[in-house]
């Protein structure tokens, strides 16, 4: 089993896009390293803890900065561009760094109404997202002189497509279309065993993919003791509690008393969005890892974890890439 990492490129309060933007190339160095085999970055707007909003050049710095490892978009808000924009901009990347760009789709805004309209994007076109999707792999798949308009760069680059989802839609249009789906199971749990079925049941291969890839993400927060792992899991609970309050804001530092910052029935529905996590010390995280993957039975794993102090998220994915490498070593006959 491959085990990856989703990097929303945090901005901990006390600190600027920059240094979030150091630690990313700094994580990312690390994680192959460790193992990791696909780094991802996720397209959102007008989120002052994120600095990933321009997803495409960070993938691209990303590449730079590793040798191995596949990167990419996981994902790209396909209704907030052109198919061919996004063509053109996979396919440069491709084209810089062959068989290594992954390029996950989704097909919400990456933002409110107000990002929406600063966009220019117009809801409809989530309607047509599976058609827009077909679209942008015919722009990165064979030369075809005869088609008025080509992505070049981009034809020819075949950069795997992935779509990602909350919701049954997103199985059904990966299924449909033959490709892998990503599952974000590590903040909307909820349908995540009725959309792998839906996946898997309608799956029709394609010439990309013969039988359906699922992947499912997984918060982590480890760390040596119980009680640190913990204390930093408060950061992305007081986080998720802000955001869902419509105060999003830099990422919160830990605190010792989560009660005295998120009363403790908002912990409740926080901590259910939440679920999907492993949490503390290396022999805890190794058992509710192998328990969510033996439930869930995904093709592939990838992880996230929104932690304040870089040094405890370096060794936090440490921890689970040493974890991910027993998981997912063969058994000895």
């Amino acid at each position: 089993m491959r085990y990856s990492l989703l990097d929303l490129s945090p901005v901990p309060e006390g600190s600027d896009a920059a240094d979030a933007l150091r630690n990313t190339g700094d994580l990312a160095r690390h994680a192959e390293g460790w193992g990791y085999h696909r780094y991802w970055m996720a397209e959102h707007h007008n989120m002052p803890g994120i600095a990933s909003a321009a997803t495409a050049v960070l993938v691209g710095h990303v590449a730079g900065l590793t040798r191995r490892m596949r990167v990419g978009a996981g994902g790209i808000m396909l209704p907030n561009h052109a198919p061919l924009a996004v063509a053109e901009a996979f396919g440069t990347l491709a084209t810089l760094y062959p068989d290594r760009i992954d390029l996950g789709l989704g097909r919400a805004p990456g933002g409110d109404g107000a990002v929406m309209q600063a966009l220019g994007v117009q809801m409809a076109r989530a309607e047509r997202f599976h058609e827009e999707v077909a679209e942008l792999r015919a722009l990165m798949g064979p030369p075809d002189p005869a088609r008025p308009v080509r992505a070049l760069p981009g034809e020819g680059t075949g950069v795997p497509l992935w779509i990602l989802g909350s919701s049954l839609h997103g199985a059904q249009v990966a299924a449909m279309l033959g490709l892998p789906y990503a599952f974000a199971s590590h903040f909307a749990p909820a349908m995540l065993e009725q959309a792998f079925e839906v996946y898997r049941r309608y799956f029709r291969p394609s010439e990309s993919l013969s039988q359906p890839h699922a992947m499912m993400a997984i918060n982590v927060f480890a760390a040596e003791t119980e009680a640190e792992a913990r204390r930093l899991r408060t950061t992305m609970q007081l986080g998720f509690y802000r955001l869902r309050r419509g105060n999003p804001g830099k990422l919160p530092a830990p605190v010792d008393d989560l009660d005295a910052h998120v009363p403790p029935a908002a912990q409740v529905a926080v901590n259910e969005a939440l679920r999907v996590t492993a949490v503390g010390d290396p022999a805890q995280v190794e058992t509710q890892l192998r328990a969510l993957i033996d439930t869930h039975r995904p093709d592939e794993v990838i992880l996230t974890g929104q932690i304040h102090d870089h040094a405890a998220r370096l060794r936090s994915f440490e921890i689970a890439a040493d974890v991910m490498g027993r998981i997912a070593a063969p058994v000895a006959a």
